[in-house]
């Protein structure tokens, strides 16, 4: 019988094994962190991960709206046995207490998820924002915060990052989403352009669509731009935190290049992202 030390070593291991196949930027980034933050940047992803897929796990919203239901009670303390025996939540836990965080922002987080579940479109830019800074600045900031071994990051520091990070990976991920009928470009940026929601459901390219992608990755662009002027001076323990940002500009100019489809976007290979996030590391920029 294996003892609370040996399981929650394995809690840990799961999460290192999820997040390397989920979220693989982040445990390549996590890779340069100090070797005693690991676990507990992994438990945190981990948890990303968990979250981020619910909709795929669930497949419809009343077993996905279950599901966060039992991860808010999970961190809010209702739950301990189940937790326990949840690798993820277990890991997680035992991180937030290690470095004295409060559960608060990821309760945040998993409420501003809820809108996954569900097939409404994304109504405008400034919704899209808070929707990013819900689900992915707790992220930053508690990474940031584990390599700083409780210190909370700069001031408002992830909020670009967050904003920037996600309008990248829903440009990404136009395609599938469109497919289910996700729409996380907002209305308001369709309208400017005369785009049309329908076409993004039925999957047809226009020059209108087109131009309102280009300006989402104008708006990424601005978000990345003050993330890196926020982070210039940020201390270096928490740069391994930041480093998916390094492959946000890429990602955007290969958008750019010649006969790009929304809807078939074929992102950088593993290789050159591992490479990508290596000579950020070593540069010590994003």
């Amino acid at each position: 019988m294996s003892t609370p030390d040996e399981r929650m070593r394995e809690s840990y291991a799961h999460c290192e094994s999820l997040v390397r196949e989920a979220d693989h930027d982040r445990y390549i980034a996590s890779l340069f962190a100090p070797a005693e933050h690991r676990n507990a940047l992994f438990a945190l992803y981990a948890f990303g991960v968990e979250i981020a897929r619910i909709r795929d796990v669930a497949r419809e919203a009343l077993p996905g709206e279950i599901r966060t239901q039992w991860w808010r009670e999970a961190l809010q303390g209702q739950r301990d046995g189940e937790a326990a025996a949840h690798p993820v939540a277990a890991a997680l836990r035992e991180t937030l207490a290690r470095y004295g965080f409060v559960a608060d922002p990821l309760l945040e987080l998993i409420e501003a998820r809820t809108f996954d579940l569900y097939d409404e479109p994304m109504a405008s830019l400034a919704d899209l924002e808070l929707y990013a800074i819900r689900t992915q600045s707790p992220i930053f900031a508690m990474a940031c915060g584990i390599l700083g071994d409780g210190t909370p990051a700069p001031e408002l520091s992830t909020l670009d990052a967050a904003i920037a990070h996600t309008i990248g990976a829903i440009l990404s991920g136009f395609g599938r989403h469109a497919a289910r009928r996700q729409l996380f470009v907002p209305l308001d940026i369709l309208k400017r352009h005369q785009a049309a929601a329908a076409d993004v459901y039925a999957g047809r390219t226009s020059a209108a669509l087109l131009a309102a992608l280009a300006d989402m990755r104008g708006i990424a662009r601005e978000h990345l731009a003050a993330a890196q002027a926020r982070l210039a001076d940020a201390p270096a323990h928490i740069r391994p935190a930041l480093l998916p940002l390094a492959l946000l500009g890429p990602t955007l100019s290969r958008m750019e290049r010649r006969g790009y489809d929304p809807f078939r976007f074929e992102p950088i290979a593993p290789w050159r992202r591992q490479w990508l996030v290596w000579r950020a590391a070593r540069r010590g920029v994003f």
